[in-house]
């Protein structure tokens, strides 16, 4: 009994390598092996085939066959990577119209919620004025009344403190301490000294005063 690698025994036979792997898995071969390497058992009295023979072509066919296997397996893998990237791309496409969805639903909710508060405000708005009293004409004339009361008249022959003392060239000091002491009596009540606006307003007409 001889023993060959692959390689011998696929050239002492005639045929490919594949060729005796087939016949090692249909058992029409033995082997053994040594040192992590397959060798196959040949009978010695087996003579070599250079020739074509029946079992040449089986092998033949055999190595054909799972050649077209092996083709098909990586065109069917190549099939399933392109399923699978089409199945992820529209995977992809679908989180992004449902995210695009919910942003729109979402802004629709909040633009219908704005315009709910706006609704709310102008019937409040509305509920306000309608239940607001109304103001009769007489207590509108008394308004008017007082508002026209409201200040003191002041006649023609009245006229400034202010003006007065300084048309009368009184030093600067002087003509504030007079100021000072008339807005006190009028504050007491002197119907001789009126205050409109902050000012002091006396009567040319009476020459009264005490303006030492």
């Amino acid at each position: 009994m001889n023993k060959m690698s692959i390689a011998d025994a696929a050239e002492f036979f005639g045929v490919s390598k594949e060729a005796i792997h087939n016949r090692i898995r249909r058992g029409s071969l033995t082997y053994e092996v040594q040192d992590g390497q397959k060798y196959v058992n040949i009978d010695a009295k087996t003579p070599a085939k250079t020739k074509s023979t029946p079992q040449k072509k089986m092998d033949s066919i055999d190595s054909k066959y799972y050649e077209f296997l092996e083709e098909q397996n990586t065109r069917l893998q190549s099939k399933v990577e392109k399923l699978e990237n089409e199945t992820r791309s529209l995977r992809d496409q679908k989180e992004q119209m449902l995210i695009e969805e919910r942003e729109k639903i979402e802004s629709i909710y909040k633009e219908k919620d704005e315009q709910l508060k706006n609704i709310i405000n102008m019937i409040s708005s509305n509920l306000m004025l309608e239940s607001k009293p109304e103001i009769s004409d007489s207590v509108e004339a008394e308004i008017e009344t007082l508002e026209v009361h409201s200040e003191p008249t002041i006649e023609e022959s009245w006229i400034p403190l202010k003006k007065f003392l300084k048309a009368n060239d009184y030093k600067k000091s002087k003509r504030k301490k007079i100021q000072k002491e008339f807005y006190k009596k009028a504050k007491k009540g002197d119907n001789s000294i009126r205050i409109k606006k902050d000012e002091c307003y006396i009567d040319i007409n009476r020459f009264t005063y005490d303006l030492s």
